[in-house]
């Protein structure tokens, strides 16, 4: 009998969400063990789908509702554009339970927030049915609500509402474009709507120009905001400053991701001439968040709202490589919303720490750290260099092919002077990043914080940081591994636009 080991990977954590919700009283303490033992099972699944998908895509199907007029499947799938999210998402739920070990506040219930958090997420990367893809995308806000609303900080409560009204909405214009792709698949299916993947996406190519570039728009406002990409963005600064730091980490990790995902699986799947009808649109959108994400960081004191920004950048940076339609650029925007999240995993984990260890982010009010803790200072010193793209670190797989990508579309199309807004953005990241660092590490201890009695990360947050730290530079000098799941699907991507 076939195990149905897709399925396996949304109802573990599922039974990992259950488990530590009852987990009260005096069994509170247990409650990290019973998740980390559901999250490294989830992990050890994900791993074995890895290899299994170098041998073809994996796909399961369950009948959910039949009528004559409709059909929805529990269908998953797993091809070389989801598979990476599905390791990402099933790595940073268990770091995250890792690197919160000492958490004491209700640890039932933010172990559960964190597990329902995988189940969504993993029904987002997995789901090849467009009504499961939208259910679990809306599961996805649920638990980060709370996880922000409940373990936030002072302004979580407004953070947290900030966060469910701007995705909120964004999903149910999405929605009105998924109902859209439904309604039109009717005509051509014999009077049904399947809301399956391999249906709807064979049929919206076929569908005329203005449809595609109609409901291109619907869709592709959905994702952006989720990105976030500017000027839909303010929602995130907020949400990350204010969310403890697993919530961070699974936000900026995987949670954003889903956006430039849904651009890639929905937009270019379904509506080839859409995205060439709104191709300059995509890629000023890009340009855009870069250089302001890279500027915004310039001006900013906390290091998690720095952290916050950059990610708007690096995420306008993915939105950039989807715009140029081609095989490049398509290829090492995935390999970005990879690299991404491992280092901004990195990033929040390195800024909770300095919340939590010295009472602030303020980067005024920090020096010298590098001579109090210099395990810390290694950690922060290799995230920040990896987030900036120095070579031999994934990052610089990240940005620089993009680059280049760019550089060749924009030299085919006589407008090389667009270069400069990623030579800027570079230049700025650059200059955030090392000044922070030289503040934070190397400048003059300052005496508003009591340095005598810090103390440098403990074992679970080593572990944490240490498993991150290997995987940016095992990735940074061999982006193959990650690389030669992505190149097929996109081969197969690009030829429906006519650009190699």
């Amino acid at each position: 009998m076939d195990i149905p080991i897709l399925s396996l990977l949304i109802l573990i954590p599922l039974i990992g969400a259950i488990a530590t919700l009852f987990m009260g009283g005096e069994r509170q303490k247990f409650a990290k063990y019973v998740a980390g033992v559901f999250a490294a099972i989830t992990l050890i699944l994900s791993l074995y789908v890895m290899f299994a998908t170098e041998m073809g895509e994996l796909s399961e199907s369950y009948a959910w509702i039949q009528t004559s007029a409709i059909t929805i499947n529990f269908a998953l799938a797993v091809d070389g554009l989801s598979i990476l999210m599905v390791f990402l998402t099933a790595l940073l739920t268990l770091l995250v339970i890792v690197f919160s070990a000492e958490e004491k506040d209700r640890p039932n219930y933010f172990h559960t927030l964190v597990m329902a958090m995988e189940v969504g997420l993993m029904g987002v990367y997995l789901a090849a049915d467009y009504f499961l893809f939208y259910v679990m995308w809306e599961i996805t806000l649920i638990p980060m609500y709370f996880m922000i609303s409940w373990y936030g900080g002072p302004r979580r409560h407004y953070a947290a509402i900030k966060f469910l009204i701007y995705t909120h909405v964004a999903s149910l214009v999405m929605l009105i474009g998924i109902f859209a792709m439904g309604f039109e698949s009717m005509g051509m299916n014999g009077g049904v709507i399947d809301f399956s993947f391999e249906n709807i996406n064979a049929l919206m190519p076929q569908t005329s120009e203005a449809f595609q570039a109609i409901v291109f728009v619907l869709l592709f406002f959905g994702f952006m905001v989720k990105m976030p990409s500017v000027p839909f963005h303010t929602w995130l600064p907020d949400a990350h400053v204010e969310a403890p730091t697993g919530g961070s980490v699974l936000l900026a990790g995987v949670m954003l991701k889903m956006g430039s995902y849904g651009i890639i699986r929905v937009c270019l799947e379904c509506f080839p001439a859409g995205a060439e009808h709104w191709q300059w649109v995509i890629i000023a959108i890009g340009l855009i968040s870069m250089v302001y994400g890279a500027y915004a960081c310039i001006a900013q004191t906390d290091l998690k709202k720095m952290v916050a920004f950059s990610s708007i950048s690096h995420m306008g940076m993915v939105m950039l490589g989807i715009g140029c339609l081609s095989d490049i650029g398509i290829t090492f925007a995935v390999f970005q919303m990879f690299a991404h999240g491992l280092i901004s995993a990195m990033l929040f984990m390195v800024c909770g720490f300095t919340g939590h260890a010295l009472g602030t982010r303020e980067m005024p009010l920090l020096g010298g750290l590098a001579g109090r803790m210099p395990i810390f200072a290694t950690f922060m010193m290799i995230s920040f260099m990896a987030s900036l793209g120095l070579p031999g670190l994934v990052g610089f797989w990240g940005e620089f092919p993009l680059v280049y990508g760019f550089y060749e579309f924009i030299q085919a199309n006589d407008m090389l002077w667009l270069i400069l807004f990623c030579l800027l953005t570079l230049m700025l990241t650059a200059g955030y990043y090392i000044w922070a660092m030289q503040k934070t590490l190397f400048g003059p201890e300052t005496t508003k914080i009591d340095l005598e009695h810090v103390h440098d990360i403990s074992k679970p947050e080593f572990a944490a940081l240490a498993v991150l730290a290997i995987l940016v530079a095992v990735f940074g000098v061999w982006p193959d591994a990650a690389l030669s799941f992505v190149e097929p699907y996109v081969d197969g991507l690009v030829a429906t636009f006519g650009v190699i």
